[in-house]
């Protein structure tokens, strides 16, 4: 169901073509205890045809409530004000009847949260297959082949077993790709992306921002990118949009924001930014001088040998071996970072370490606690040394609770503090993760995605364990809070000198904190080394293309990258391609060799 291609060869300018989207005076407010508070004022801004606007500020500035008032998909408590057309269409105010015909078709939108936006009970193709049957007159079997071929187009694996696939049985990565094939079924004319690429790995974000891109040119789309990556942001957007507080505080194109930001927010965010490299030579002389080169020994918290973790089967569907032959240690008091694609066994290997899943094979030992094998019982005592940040705080959060007492939870389980002793931890664990303390009687769904978030480390960090698992624990939040929370993240480290492992797929954020770093690809690991060394001088060639696809702050050094990287995978590309030409002729000589059978004639 693709456009036709543009009738003219030479494109008209962007900036002197009529807008798609004419946003003036947008107001969003929300009314909470008998007050209405604003979380937009003022918003105006146009979005033109082939052009990326991203939208960037902290979290609760007003980036997603302002563009998701646009489809009417505000809570009951929310209301919109102001104006915003679509190709002259009014949208606010539209009925919900002309909004359903809009949703999908015209405007499509990429949610921060596919585990929360995905319907749980419906396979992922039957969503696909659902959202083009409703807007185009398609059989069922003409719309599961183009589901299928919008699941190849976002590089998923395996894509006719995963089109039969509930969201809880994806990883995360997959599931967002998942959303993203839905959200573009349809060649939206206009395209929200809410953080697109919050849950995916650097190398498969690079394919996501190839194909968004092909998007605006094929059909002449326009975008906007709502987004806390600053490198992410570089590599699209044509303009930038700065929102603090509900309020717009600078607009420009990405050349004049990045290499002239006028505002001092604009300036603090971009200051912000962890730039990949910056780290690996301070790390190299301090970690030399300290340490003579040699990685700090500590007593081991954590020690995996050859370990292998299996799905089991189910029904028809074989067992499926997610991790294959692990061997990892971390130290007391050592940051371990385990990077690779969605899928690669990062997740199952956290799960793993804090009893949620079992140990197939090999051997899994947790300050001295051996996991293979452990009942319930062996495991209860180890509960309170173990904490876990995980990768999707809306599901992760009893919706039913406030904050303050899903803080407090394990507080009041594994130490029996409560009243008022239990009130002042709560509100300690909400300062340090930089949230008011007012917040603690909020519901996890009146908090932004990095809000919640940051409720979701403070949970974790409530115990001091001796090993935190922190499953992409900065992935919802823009880069001012972020540098805020890693910087909490590392005093308390140094303070209470817990191990951790740290599962993410943002490398200049791991650089940041590891002393090592270890990489996944298949459920192997394929390499295991210093920061610095793992950055500056890979070995494997899957590092070498995962380091390659990161996107750095910078238009133009970001567009020279883009140009590396895709000289990389056309040289893996030949590569593999002259590989499989060399097996092809070595099996036709083996069967030109063969002795033939049965006498003279063959016979």
């Amino acid at each position: 169901m693709s456009a036709p291609a543009p009738t003219e060869d030479k494109p008209v300018e962007r900036g002197e073509r009529e807008p798609i989207l004419q946003v003036r005076d947008l107001c969003v407010d929300f009314y909470v205890e008998g007050e209405w508070f604003p979380a937009a004022i003022d918003v105006t801004y146009d979005v033109r045809p082939g052009e990326v606007l991203a939208i960037v500020g902290e979290s609760g500035s007003g980036k997603s409530q302002s563009s998701m008032s646009l489809l009417g998909l505000l809570p009951p408590n929310g209301r919109a004000s102001g104006s915003a057309k679509l190709d002259g269409n009014e949208l606010i105010g539209m009925s919900p009847r002309r909004l359903r015909r809009v949703r999908g078709h015209d405007i499509a939108v990429i949610f921060q949260e596919p585990m929360t936006a995905l319907n749980p009970v419906y396979s992922i193709g039957f969503q696909i297959v659902e959202t083009l049957r409703t807007h185009f007159d398609m059989g069922p079997a003409a719309a599961t082949e183009r589901a299928l071929e919008l699941l190849r187009l976002v590089e998923m694996p395996d894509p006719e077993t995963r089109f039969h696939a509930y969201p809880h049985q994806l990883s995360g990565g997959q599931r967002q790709r998942a959303m993203i094939a839905q959200s573009l079924s349809c060649d939206p004319r206009l395209l929200i992306a809410d953080e697109p690429t919050t849950a995916l790995d650097v190398t498969v974000q690079a394919e996501i921002l190839k194909l968004m891109r092909d998007l605006r040119t094929r059909i002449d789309s326009g975008i906007v990118l709502i987004t806390h990556d600053m490198g992410v942001v570089a590599d699209m957007a044509d303009r930038i949009v700065v929102m603090r507080r509900g309020r717009i505080v600078e607009t420009g194109n990405a050349k004049e924001i990045f290499s002239n930001a006028k505002h001092p927010y604009t300036k603090q965010l971009l200051a912000a930014v962890p730039h990949l490299g910056a780290q690996s030579t301070v790390q190299i002389s301090q970690h030399e001088m300290e340490h003579g080169g040699d990685t700090p020994m500590g007593e081991p918290v954590m020690v995996a040998e050859d370990m292998v973790i299996e799905y089991p089967r189910r029904g028809r569907t074989p067992a499926f071996r997610a991790v294959d032959g692990v061997s990892l240690t971390i130290n007391a008091g050592e940051v371990v970072g385990l990077v690779g694609e969605s899928g690669s066994g990062k997740t199952t290997i956290g799960r793993a370490v804090v009893g949620l899943l079992p140990v197939t094979e090999g051997k899994l030992e947790i300050a001295g606690v051996d996991m293979v094998g452990a009942t319930q019982a062996d495991l209860m005592p180890l509960r309170k040394q173990i904490g876990i940040v995980f990768q999707d705080p809306g599901s992760s959060l009893n919706p039913r609770l406030p904050i303050g007492e899903s803080i407090g939870e394990p507080l009041f389980l594994h130490t029996g503090i409560k009243g008022a002793e239990l009130d002042k931890r709560v509100e300690e664990l909400l300062d340090q993760v930089e949230l008011p303390r007012s917040m603690r009687n909020r519901y996890p769904h009146e908090l932004s995605g990095g809000q919640r978030q940051r409720v979701g480390i403070a949970r974790a960090l409530s115990l001091e364990p001796k090993l935190l698992v922190a499953d992409e624990p900065t992935s919802a939040l823009d880069v001012s809070v972020q540098a805020k929370v890693l910087e909490l993240f590392t005093e308390l480290q140094r303070e209470h000198g817990f191990a951790c492992l740290f599962i993410s797929h943002d490398l200049a954020v791991v650089e940041m904190l590891s002393s090592r770093i270890a990489v996944m690809h298949h459920g192997k690991l394929v390499e295991i080394g210093s920061s610095a060394q793992v950055v500056q001088s890979p070995k494997d060639p899957y590092t070498q293309r995962l380091i390659a696809a990161v996107p750095v702050p910078d238009p133009d050094e970001q567009r020279l990258r883009r140009e590396r990287r895709d000289a990389l995978l056309e040289a893996a590309a030949a590569e593999l391609a002259a590989e499989e030409e060399l097996e092809v002729e070595t099996q036709h000589i083996e069967t030109d060799d063969r002795p033939v059978q049965g006498g003279p004639m063959g016979v």
